[in-house]
């Protein structure tokens, strides 16, 4: 053979003769790459200049092997070569695809021939961008439908098998379209086919990051080739339990099967397909998502609610309907498909991308050149769609290569450039929330402006948005529960947000000083802290300017209040000298004054930006400078305060109202109290008690007395550390009184929800929330009982059960245990069992002996058991039913059930704390800051739903307005001294919903359902009522049991017959107007 030049000076002819006539591997790859080579020296234009692809296309199917094999080494060479030298080249060898594959047919002695073209096809599949590979997929799956050979179909089925790799989220967004198209593959009459079909279809899907769905990936599929299996793939489905977030790639992949299934007659799978339906709508997030997907399952539904057979599935379907379009309230209508919309983009950016193009080069671009155009504007459309409108990846991957092989780099870069801005204002436009404000014009110096996306595990919570922030500005973060507002603050503290500024530094300032039992003082605090740098005379000026006088800078961190520790920990920000300020429920454990000073100190704050998470909406309104609202998976910014956010955005509401919309509290009926007739009986007690903490120099509570009725509803209020939870701690049993006493009802069931509520549950994180239920309860009493300080015996007690008892017999004994309990009269009779004597010689002793000679601990412990027994042993105790219970106080089912409970959210924890207290029944509810750890849902669900039950409510809040809707009592607590501020009106109007107007009465019986004392204007009876409770605390509490209706006799019967027959015929003879019949009533008969 004669030697041929293989420089690229080397004619292309040359080349072309010297690669079909190598006869060694090593010869061929030679020629291959200096072909390569030429076109990377002299520019992609030779690809058609000097006929390179022609001529290559013309050799890859030639009868001659040589020239065959030859073109599959140039396509690999060209391919690796130019998409590693020159980039953007993937426009010019997609065409490729028919003459790589056709060629996978060759075996035998032409079997390097197919060998070739496998590398060149995998060196293809490889070439383009993500956002590109769509274009390439198109080509293999328009070869894949042609009359292609099967060892061809082969290649391309394996080929797009890869881009579930390479092409991830390109893959997820078109599963459903592509997945379908895979199915006549799938039914090929060639086992081989049909089966690398099948491996390719579970391939792509598993792009999906629904870890609910992976397991049922095969099923799925095969499903799609073989209907008949629809029935097992159903069942298998609905038998699983769903907690993840449907997105779309999983709701397009099961939507194909869903709608089969909904076709089947069977009953069973009817049923299923329903009952799947509803699971899984429940689960979508986004509104326009499920519109999108809700015609392929509605006339299935609809079709089972008309013709079902059974009432049951018909209820099922019914369920299902109303899922699906609760899922869909807030979408478009019609609902967009983003991908078809994303065509018109194309079309438009293409027609750009020409005159600008024309416009810098001066001549209108040719053909070849519209090839990588379109291209490029396929790439801006999708972009667009994303919202992915950041610079680096427009000018270094997807609009500037594409234009740089015809007008130039820096002229490429300045057209993508202002393609750009062309498309983020039009991605503004289309996304303008009405009423948003735009900030270009907003005074103050830019600290922060970045493009991001955050996510917190498998779930998008922003989706390229914006992060834009100015210089002393105050941003109150706004949005729904579970949008990802605390994960937001925490990433940024983290800096865990793409391109976040080095030099920008931030503090997330939460309720996380604690102290420890080393007693570490406040300042000792800072100068330990290694983030401060400041010395120990700056740190007392700093501590002084947060209002701490100098003796206390030096009290332990454990004694201060709530207050005192939020300004600790504003303290520790300051002296870090950050630029933003994280502040995430700031107002938690605050009383009145403290959320003033640090409304004034925000407010001072000129060159520190805030960034403020509440619930508590008046603080929002006297602190912000702006609004930041999570809306469709972005941040949209309004000037203003909260009221300003809500006039423009009138949904906002919300944050205003108290409603039950979105979370629903429905609470259990209290049990009924024995003797207890009227709802303003006083049914626990508290006279005179004082107390003081171990250790403290003067009491926390001094001489307190109160009463609290079955129709009580009490606002406790007061600065920090004034002795509301103390007073609290000692009506409910947490702990006992120096000195007084407090008294309860026997029967009495309370619950009470602790300030820090969370050591209720901190013994049982491994437990489901449905699992600790059963726990507490499984012996059908309350455990926690158990653990109160008044159930522990003091030394003087135990000594007591120790003291013999002497009957009237001489004979002396020893009280063991009380172990049953009966009505006598107006109190009760205890079986005490005696020291070392058979149960045969139990004795019944009335109630005031056994508190008489010193046993008021272990009655009251019997009392206690009783009560739990009578409320949650009454109860049937299953994981149905408890996890209904759950669900009853706004937790989800899924996540109560199978859910541990340290994985829980602080607002999640407080709702099963709650559901576990009202398990029993109670008569009392006490809640002890119960809206620390609650969003605004789950709030307003938790008013309306105390407003509905008929118990006592006692409350301990800052929130002006939650104690301001629920509670006609103020006890007002401070410096230790307990005063009754009378009756508050009840303000309804906090209430998006006003119940309506009416008061219960007064002789209403316990069981009533009538909410008590609802709407009810200041200077009612109720005022009485009040007064009287109060007043019913200075006696001693004494319930009488029912009375027994005596038998009449046979007289009495002919008696009471003749008196009624005698009022009916004074009636009729009655010449009055108007005169009335005088009622039937058995008060003669009690008389006598």
């Amino acid at each position: 053979m004669p030697s041929v030049d293989m420089t690229t000076a080397a004619a292309p002819s040359a080349l072309f003769q010297a690669l079909y006539t190598a006869n060694t591997r090593s010869a061929r790859t030679a020629a291959a790459s200096a072909i390569a080579s030429h076109v990377c020296t002299k520019g992609v234009r030779a690809l058609i200049d000097d006929d390179i692809l022609d001529e290559l296309k013309r050799a890859a199917r030639s009868k001659a092997p040589l020239e065959k094999e030859g073109a599959m080494v140039a396509f690999e060479e060209l391919i690796r070569k130019t998409g590693l030298s020159l980039g953007a080249v993937d426009p010019y060898y997609v065409s490729l695809v028919p003459y790589l594959l056709d060629n996978y047919v060759e075996s035998g002695k032409t079997a390097s021939i197919k060998d070739a073209a496998e590398k060149a096809a995998k060196q293809l599949q490889r070439l383009p961008p993500p956002e590109l590979a769509p274009r390439l997929i198109e080509e293999l799956f328009a070869y894949l439908e042609s009359n292609a050979k099967w060892r061809s179909k082969l290649g391309a089925l394996e080929l797009l098998g890869m881009f579930a790799v390479t092409a991830k989220d390109q893959v997820a967004e078109r599963l459903g379209d592509y997945v379908p198209r895979l199915v006549p593959s799938m039914q090929d009459t060639k086992s081989e086919v049909a089966t690398t079909a099948e491996k390719t279809g579970v391939a792509l899907c598993h792009v999906l990051t629904n870890p609910d769905i992976q397991p049922f990936v095969p099923d799925l599929v095969r499903c799609m080739a073989d209907p008949s299996t629809v029935p097992a793939a159903i069942k298998r489905l609905s038998s699983t339990v769903w907690v993840r977030e449907i997105d779309g790639p999983t709701l397009a992949v099961v939507s194909p099967l869903l709608r089969r299934a909904l076709a089947e007659k069977g009953n069973i799978v009817q049923r299923q397909t329903v009952v799947l339906i509803t699971n899984l709508f429940k689960l979508v997030r986004s509104s326009d998502l499920a519109a999108q997907h809700a015609p392929s399952v509605l006339p299935g539904i609809e079709r089972i609610i008309e013709s079902a057979a059974f009432p049951e599935i018909r209820a099922f379907a019914e369920e299902a309907k109303r899922a699906v379009d609760k899922s869909c309230v807030g979408a478009a209508v019609p609902a967009v498909d983003h991908l078809t919309e994303a065509l018109g983009d194309e079309k438009t950016a293409f027609a750009q991308l020409m005159e600008l193009a024309e416009k810098h080069a001066g001549e209108r671009p040719d053909a070849f050149a519209e090839v990588s155009l379109k291209f490029a504007a396929y790439a801006i459309a999708q972009l667009v769609r994303k919202r992915a409108l950041g610079e680096k990846e427009w000018r270094e991957t997807y609009v500037a290569p594409y234009l740089a092989h015809f007008v130039g780099k820096d002229v490429a870069v300045s057209i993508s450039d202002e393609m750009l801005k062309k498309w983020v204002a039009v991605d503004k436009e289309r996304n303008r929330v009405e009423g948003a404000d735009d900030d270009d014009d907003e005074e103050g110096e830019i600290l922060i402006d970045l493009p991001f996306s955050l996510a917190y595990g498998g779930l998008l919570l922003l989706n390229h948005t914006a992060l834009k922030l100015r210089k002393g500005h105050r941003y109150g973060i706004c949005g729904a529960n579970g949008c990802g507002k605390s994960t937001l603050l925490k990433a940024i503290n983290r800096k865990q947000i793409d391109n976040f500024p080095e030099d920008i530094k931030a503090a997330y300032v939460e309720h996380d000083i604690e102290g420890d039992e080393t007693g570490i003082t406040v300042c000792q605090l800072m100068i330990d802290e290694p983030r401060i740098s400041a010395t120990e005379a700056e740190i007392r000026a700093m501590l002084e300017e947060m209002g701490f006088a100098p003796e206390r800078q030096d009290v332990p961190i454990m004694s201060l209040s709530g207050g005192w520790k939020m300004r600790v920990a504003l303290c520790r920000a300051m002296l870090m000298k950050v630029d933003l300020l994280l502040l995430d429920e700031p107002t938690n454990h605050l009383d009145v004054q403290s959320v003033a000073w640090l409304q004034d100190y925000l407010n001072s704050q000129k060159e520190v930006t805030s960034m403020i998470i509440s619930h508590d909406s008046g603080f929002l309104d006297a602190v912000c400078s702006n609004i930041i609202h999570y809306h469709k998976k972005q941040l949209v910014y309004y000037r203003g305060n909260l009221a300003d956010f809500v006039e423009k955005y009138p949904p906002g509401r919300t944050y205003y109202t108290l409603s039950d919309d979105v979370v629903k509290f429905t609470f259990p009926t209290p049990g009924s109290l024995m003797g207890v007739r009227s709802r303003t009986r006083a049914i626990l007690k508290m006279t005179d008690c004082t107390f003081t903490y171990p250790g403290a120099s003067k009491p926390q509570l001094y001489n307190a007395t109160c009463g609290v009725s079955l129709s009580s509803r009490v606002g406790i209020v007061g600065p920090n550390g004034a002795g509301k939870s103390t007073l609290i701690k000692l009506l409910t049993g947490e702990t006992l009184p120096d000195t007084g006493r407090v008294e309860k009802h026997p029967n009495l069931r309370i619950a009470y929800v602790a300030q820090h509520a969370f050591h209720h549950i901190e013994q049982h994180l491994e437990k489901s929330a449905v699992q600790y239920i059963m726990w507490r309860y499984q012996e059908g009493v309350d455990k926690e009982q158990a653990m109160k300080a008044t159930r522990a015996l003091t030394p003087e007690e135990e000594a007591q059960l120790k003291v013999p008892i002497t009957a009237k017999t001489g004979e002396i004994r020893y009280l063991e245990s009380i172990v049953g309990r009966q009505k006598l009269k107006k109190s009760y009779t205890y079986e005490v069992k005696w020291q070392g004597m058979h149960h045969r010689f139990n004795s019944q002793i009335p109630r005031e002996r056994l508190l008489e000679l010193g046993f008021s601990k272990v009655v009251q412990e019997f009392d206690d058991f009783e009560a739990s027994r009578e409320g949650a042993g009454s109860r049937e105790m299953s994981v149905k039913l408890v996890r209904q219970h759950l669900e009853d106080v706004g937790l989800d089912g899924n996540i109560a059930e199978y859910n541990e409970l340290k994985g829980l959210s602080g607002g999640q924890k407080v709702k099963v704390v709650i559901a576990a207290a009202m398990w029993s029944k109670p008569q009392v509810l006490v809640l002890d800051e119960p809206t620390n750890f609650l969003d605004r849902d789950a709030l307003g669900g938790l008013a309306v739903g105390i407003r509905e039950w008929t118990g006592a409510f006692l409350c301990i809040s800052h929130n002006q307005e939650f104690v301001g809707a629920l509670c006609s009592e103020i006890w007002n607590v401070e410096a230790g001294r307990l005063t009754m501020k009378g009756k508050s009106a009840v303000n309804d109007n906090a209430f998006e919903s006003n119940p309506a107007s009416g008061v219960a009465s007064a002789a209403a019986t316990p069981g009533d359902a009538t909410p008590a004392s609802v709407g009810t204007p200041a200077g009612s009876g109720d005022e009485a009522r009040v007064q009287a409770t109060i007043e019913g605390a200075e006696e001693e509490l004494k319930f009488k049991a029912a009375k027994g209706r005596k038998k009449l006799t046979r007289k009495q019967l002919k008696e009471r017959e003749d008196r009624r027959r005698a009022r009916t015929l004074a009636f009729l003879a009655s010449t009055i107007p108007g005169a009335t019949r005088e009622p039937d009533t058995e008060s003669d008969e009690e008389d006598e």
